[in-house]
């Protein structure tokens, strides 16, 4: 009987261990789903303002069509059910990369569409417009802040499933490493200013 209190014993401790670390992983993997959530839901509200947007600058009598089509275009590449990560245990570098270039891409097509604005003084005079424009320069902010605390959540968890002994148990439990939220292609190349019109 002395002979089993040993291993007994042992295996006990494991057991304990092995439960603290899945209840921290769990602790700091539902941070992370939060924080994915927060930027799900700041994507969210940017593309239901594009739409009013959109739907705002139709109303401009002669405006460049091929602009708003574009716009929509992206914006519907974008809300893709396959491009759109709704569960923050789905998301891989693939998957947060593919997420992201979507966004870059509506990112992209509605500067385009600010650009254009320009050229229409009744348009930038419209109280609707300059609300909506108010409202998406915000939302881009918390877009940004989100994503910003989004890393600062993923840092925690993936430093605690990735040491050892640790990692060794949230691999059988089924903990591993998530992809950071990384800035949008092309940004570290420099932004070409030309004030030659």
């Amino acid at each position: 009987m002395k002979k089993w209190i040993v291993p007994i014993l042992i295996i006990l401790l494991l057991g304990i261990y092995g439960v603290n670390v899945n209840n921290a992983a769990v602790d700091l993997n539902e941070d992370v789903k939060e924080a994915w959530g927060n930027v799900q839901t700041s994507y969210q509200r940017r593309n239901d303002l594009i739409g009013n947007l959109v739907n705002t600058v139709k109303g401009a009598a002669d405006f460049e069509k091929s602009t708003l089509e574009a716009v929509v275009k992206a914006r519907a590449e974008a809300t893709k059910p396959e491009i759109n990560i709704n569960n923050a245990d789905d998301l891989s570098p693939e998957k947060l990369e593919q997420f992201n270039k979507a966004q870059s891409g509506l990112s992209s097509a509605l500067s385009r569409l600010l650009l254009v604005v320009e050229k229409y003084p009744d348009l930038k005079t419209n109280q609707n417009f300059l609300k909506l424009q108010d409202e998406l320069t915000s939302t881009e902010n918390t877009i940004q802040t989100a994503r910003t605390r989004y890393n600062e959540a993923i840092k925690p968890y993936n430093k605690y499933v990735k040491k050892a002994p640790r990692s060794f148990i949230a691999g059988i439990i089924g903990y591993s490493e998530k992809p950071y939220y990384d800035s949008d292609p092309g940004a570290d190349k420099p932004v070409n200013v030309d004030f030659s019109n």
